[in-house]
């Protein structure tokens, strides 16, 4: 980020948080020069680019100030309402179709599921990775068999801590990225035929697992910034035979919800009083935009219930393909079944990215990973308010990089899919997160990627191809479950 783009996302988010309201003056050129250290052509870029984008006008004579919304903004969605009761999941056609439409490097990569590699530092991580590949020991081909590299689990023994989890490297399992960790918690945990609690909507790829193992899954109502419905919940576990819970408390995909901690320990004590086990996918913890991390759920777990997942993938090393899962009662159950299952994960990137960590540098690259995502959910919720039409509601995650859109009943997120391909855009449409294929008026948008013209016009693009979908009568005339 360039020095007038920082200072311009400064001001913006002063303006997102109140801070600077409607009518107030902003510091003069001179002033944000002296305070910011700051020569006036960058001050003036800066004020130049908010202006731009509609947050502040120049007065004659007197100055820049916050200029009035034309819109008051999108309203948040309300909590979903899943249809039904359990059922069996035939999800997997559907889902390879829409996904195999992001892998195209000439679409705008807004379905995506991941973020830009521009964000990381792939470059240092690539010279850790050769001195590993050089200096490995021999015997690591057979120390580093699962439950994996001795130094990696150590330095993420040592992130929990820093969140106040004492979790014994012991209990770590290291796999294949955090989908490989996933399966196999649900291999340890259920047989063909039980019955999963999880979200709606829901991560695609959770479907996807559940739908292989022959699982059935029960969707519980989730609201898009506290999380998971406790009260749902709590009627789930008293009426229906759960054998496992997979849930998302941290910046669930695709919403981006928070689970408060009141809430998240009273989930825990649910959890303890029916004996479910949670099966909980952390991967965008690492995330967050605030100062301070969520909890970790592991900190409460007293009886080695939680199965904790995550992965390096999201925050540090996308391709590597390092998860792990901190699976307390169920450790050595999965240290047998991933030996079953894929015997080892690499072992030089398992070195490499302990070295990593070892080295101090993770913390520094957080910190740069999140002010630039903050910065494009910014952008990506003033161009959606911007381009989309009235009665659209979208989430304000406070982590990840997705962002929920609710389109108004009569539009059909499918039908705006495919327009959308034939423009050179992909999306995320609504079913894809659904086990009935539920939210055909919703779609999920990635802000992952450094905001551009390309970006901003293709959300102006989007709008343009919902008004014509209005205009057409090519949307839904119905209501859909939000």
């Amino acid at each position: 980020m360039t020095l007038y783009e920082n200072l311009a996302f400064e001001i913006e988010k002063h303006i997102a948080d109140g801070v600077l309201r409607v009518g107030d003056r902003l510091p003069s050129v001179r002033s944000t020069c002296r305070s910011q250290r700051l020569s006036p052509s960058t001050v003036l870029k800066a004020y130049y680019l908010l202006e731009s984008r509609g947050l502040i006008e120049a007065r004659p004579q007197s100055g820049y100030y916050v200029r009035p919304n034309l819109r008051a903004g999108l309203a948040e969605p309300e909590i979903t309402r899943p249809r039904g009761a359990s059922t069996e999941l035939k999800v997997s056609d559907f889902m390879f179709e829409i996904l195999e439409s992001v892998k195209d490097p000439a679409v705008v990569p807004l379905g995506s599921n991941f973020a830009s590699p521009a964000l990381y530092p792939l470059d240092k991580l690539g010279r850790f990775l050769a001195s590993a590949a050089r200096h490995m020991n021999p015997r690591a081909t057979v120390t580093d068999l699962p439950p994996g590299n001795e130094e990696l689990r150590r330095q993420i023994a040592l992130r929990y801590l820093s969140r106040g989890a004492s979790v014994q490297a012991s209990e770590i399992v290291v796999t294949n990225g955090a989908m490989e960790a996933l399966n196999l918690c649900l291999e340890a945990t259920t047989s063909p035929g039980d019955l999963v609690a999880i979200e709606s909507p829901a991560f695609h790829a959770s479907l996807q697992m559940i739908e292989r193992r022959g699982l059935r899954v029960i969707e519980i109502p989730t609201h898009p910034r506290t999380g998971v419905s406790l009260s749902a919940l709590e009627d789930v576990l008293r009426h229906h035979p759960v054998k496992a819970c997979l849930l998302m408390l941290n910046f669930q995909h695709p919403m981006g919800s928070l689970v408060p901690d009141d809430t998240r320990r009273q989930i825990i004590s649910v959890l303890g009083q029916h004996d479910v086990p949670l099966i909980e996918d952390d991967t965008y913890a690492e995330l967050h935009f605030g100062r301070e991390a969520p909890l970790a759920t592991k900190a409460l777990d007293t009886d080695g219930r939680v199965l904790h997942v995550s992965g390096f993938s999201k925050c540090l090393a996308p391709g590597y393909r390092v998860g792990w899962v901190a699976a307390g009662r169920y450790a050595q159950k999965i240290q047998r079944l991933k030996f079953s299952a894929s015997l080892a994960t690499t072992i030089p990137v398992q070195i490499a990215i302990a070295d990593f960590l070892k080295q101090g540098a993770f913390d520094t690259h957080l910190r740069r990973l999140r002010a630039a995502l903050e910065q494009q959910e910014m952008r990506m919720a003033a161009a959606l308010d911007r381009h989309f039409p009235a009665g659209t509601r979208i989430t304000r995650p406070r982590g990840g990089y997705f962002v929920w859109v609710e389109l108004p009943a009569c539009f059909d997120a499918l039908t705006l899919h495919r327009s959308a391909l034939d423009a050179g855009i992909s999306i995320a449409p609504g079913p894809l997160f659904s086990a009935k294929q539920d939210y055909r008026n919703c779609i999920r948008l990635n802000f992952g990627h450094p905001w551009s013209d390309e970006i901003e016009n293709a959300v102006e693009k989007l709008g343009q191809l919902l008004q014509q979908q209005r205009s057409g009568g090519t949307g839904v005339d119905r209501d859909s479950p939000h």
